[in-house]
């Protein structure tokens, strides 16, 4: 009975040295392999990017892949963004009445980022300015419920066209008069904290400089548009991260 008795021990013993060290190894593989999912990034949101504005929304005379709004994707989707799409809604010439009328029928909750640059033309067919103010206001509200979140919604400043040939023999009167456009779009995103980028001083720095401009000498190149947005996508990126 005692040689039974010390196999059987034998055999519990040696059990034990067999199973715990197998059983402490796949426990430390599972905190391991749940430590590794945990630490796995979580995807980056799929953007769904709608651009309204004119000829600089547009890109008069470039490319469509050198647009500024479609660069901005390319350069998201470079950070590992998902850019589902790029839509633009701006023409050659539109003011903001012009506009006004091209997103009555915008499909509202479509897009998670919205941008704005618009008024060169109420200035150039010397609109009067509180017609640009009033309708400014409702496109910012439109904005806002095209996004669906106001913390959704950039704008981008004017640029300064008197620096171009086309506008050189008036430059002085373009630069103050934009400049006051400018200063009232800035008030308005300041009221609803929402960001205005700046990108008129690019537009004067680099003005008729070589490579500045399209061909026909008014509207910005496809690297005067990637100098815009070397200076919107860190803003946008925030927005994005929030």
């Amino acid at each position: 009975m005692k040689i039974q008795k010390d196999s059987t021990n034998f055999k519990i013993i040696k059990f034990i040295k067999i199973v715990i060290p197998v059983s402490i190894t796949i426990f430390m593989l599972s905190c391991a392999n749940s430590q590794e999912v945990s630490a796995t990034p979580a995807p980056k949101k799929t953007i769904n990017y709608l651009a309204l504005g004119d000829s600089y929304t547009i890109g008069k005379g470039v490319e469509e892949s050198l647009r500024w709004p479609n660069q901005l994707g390319h350069k998201l989707s470079e950070l590992d963004y998902e850019v589902a799409s790029v839509n633009i809604i701006a023409q050659t010439g539109w003011t903001t009445n012009n506009l006004l009328q091209a997103v009555e029928n915008v499909e509202t909750g479509k897009y998670n980022l919205v941008s704005l640059l618009i008024g060169v033309n109420n200035q150039f067919q010397k609109q009067p300015f509180t017609t640009f103010e009033t309708e400014f206001n409702i496109l910012i509200d439109q904005c806002i419920t095209f996004a669906g979140d106001i913390n959704k919604v950039f704008v981008v400043s004017i640029p300064d066209y008197g620096v171009t040939p086309f506008g050189s023999s008036n430059s002085e009167t373009i630069k103050k008069e934009i400049d006051a456009y400018n200063a009232y779009i800035a008030k308005q995103c300041n009221k609803k904290n929402i960001p205005f980028i700046n990108i008129t001083e690019i537009s004067r720095t680099l003005g008729n400089s070589d490579g500045a401009l399209a061909s026909d000498n008014l509207h910005p190149s496809g690297s005067q548009y990637e100098a815009w947005v070397n200076k919107v996508q860190p803003t946008v990126v925030e927005l994005l991260e929030n």
